[in-house]
């Protein structure tokens, strides 16, 4: 049979069209294989080649109303030691690793303490007792009676610190807790930040009877140091004592600074603490913030020889950035609510209330939020 001319045409244009079809498809995968090879090998280039940095990832970075970066501990855990002797309390001081928990009996325990454990997050150090058990540094012309050096991840509370020039010094101390302590009878300041502590929580803690040594330097709570002394103590470069959380102290009895925050320090919180600067006579205000970008929040004070809170430049790029927010000064003085000394680039918002001051509830205008 022969076949037809016209259909047989048909046919071979139709296969012409289906293998056009196939040919542009295969085209198309080969194309999409292609590019996603170069890509990856693009990609790997840009990751190993010299000189080629990386976008890093971003971390955290704690702002004055975060607090700490690190989660400090907070528990004292169950007690694997328990001490009711100086000399108990200083061997398990020296011995204490991740995870210990060391237990105060009630009672005087003499002498001047050093902490030097290195905890975890999920493994704490903990010095806890009740406030019946007294560490007695002994006289307040010399010495720390509890000194946390180089330590991190502690929990110290409960207890007592007496009778010392200084009560609690930190040194190079991280994400530690100091909570519900009664300081008194210190010959200088309560409890001191320093060295680069950072990431600290300082909260609770009833402290009286500062500066009785010298006056001047009878803060409540100090962190950083001035930079007159930053060669002695942070190898003359700022004490970044930086993220460290102030809140919920009471504060009275201090001859100078409830609260006394330095130049180099940022980034930390002032919160909720309880002021009475009726003691107060080598100081001029309940707080002083010479650092950047603190938020001191919710604070209440009475009494102050002149302003009730107050920002100092000590140095050029330092005393800005902070925020006053809903504190409540009765300052019963001749000063400010809230003074500035310059007002560079820190608020003070219309939260604040003033009372008692002379000169009115602040220097500068407030800002609404």
């Amino acid at each position: 049979m022969t076949s037809d001319p016209n259909e047989e045409s048909q046919r071979r244009r139709r296969a012409m069209t289906i293998g056009a079809v196939v040919a542009v498809a295969l085209a198309v995968v080969i194309v999409v294989a292609v590019a996603v090879i170069l890509t990856g090998n693009a990609a790997n280039r840009d990751a190993s080649a010299p000189g080629v940095t990386s976008v890093p990832q971003p971390t955290r970075t704690p702002d004055a109303s975060g607090g700490p970066s690190t989660p400090a501990p907070t528990s004292c855990g169950t007690a694997t030691v328990t001490v009711s002797t100086t000399e108990q309390l200083e061997a398990a001081l020296s011995e204490a690793t991740a995870g210990a928990s060391i237990r105060l009996m009630p009672g005087r325990y003499d002498g001047e303490f050093t902490a030097t454990g290195q905890g975890t997050s999920e493994r704490p150090i903990a010095l806890c007792g009740p406030r019946e058990a007294i560490l007695d540094g002994g006289g307040i012309s010399a010495g720390y009676v509890l000194h946390l050096d180089a330590a991190a991840h502690w929990v110290v509370a409960g207890f007592s610190v007496q009778n010392g020039q200084k009560g609690v010094m930190a040194d190079a101390t991280t994400a530690t807790v100091i909570r519900d302590l009664h300081v008194s009878q210190i010959g200088d300041e309560g409890i001191h930040l320093r060295n680069f502590s950072t990431d600290n929580t300082v909260s609770g803690n009833t402290i009286r009877e500062t500066g009785l040594r010298k006056p001047k330097f009878g803060e409540g709570i100090y962190v950083g140091t001035a930079e007159s002394n930053w060669c002695d103590v942070s190898g003359c470069q700022p004490d970044a004592s930086d993220r460290n959380t102030i809140e919920g102290n009471d504060i009275a009895g201090t001859t100078s600074e409830s609260i006394d925050v330095k130049e180099g320090t940022s980034g930390g919180v002032v919160r909720g603490n309880t002021f009475d600067g009726s003691a107060i006579v080598g100081a001029d205000s309940w707080v002083d913030v010479k650092g950047n970008d603190w938020l001191i929040e919710g604070n209440t004070g009475t009494n102050s020889p002149m302003d009730g809170f107050q920002t100092h430049e000590i140095l050029d790029g330092w005393g800005t950035d902070n925020v006053f927010r809903a504190n409540t000064a009765t300052v019963n003085g001749p000063g400010f609510g809230f003074s500035l000394t310059p007002a560079r680039d820190n608020v003070v918002e219309c939260t604040n209330k003033a009372s008692g001051a002379a000169e009115g509830t602040t220097n500068v205008e407030c800002v609404r939020t």
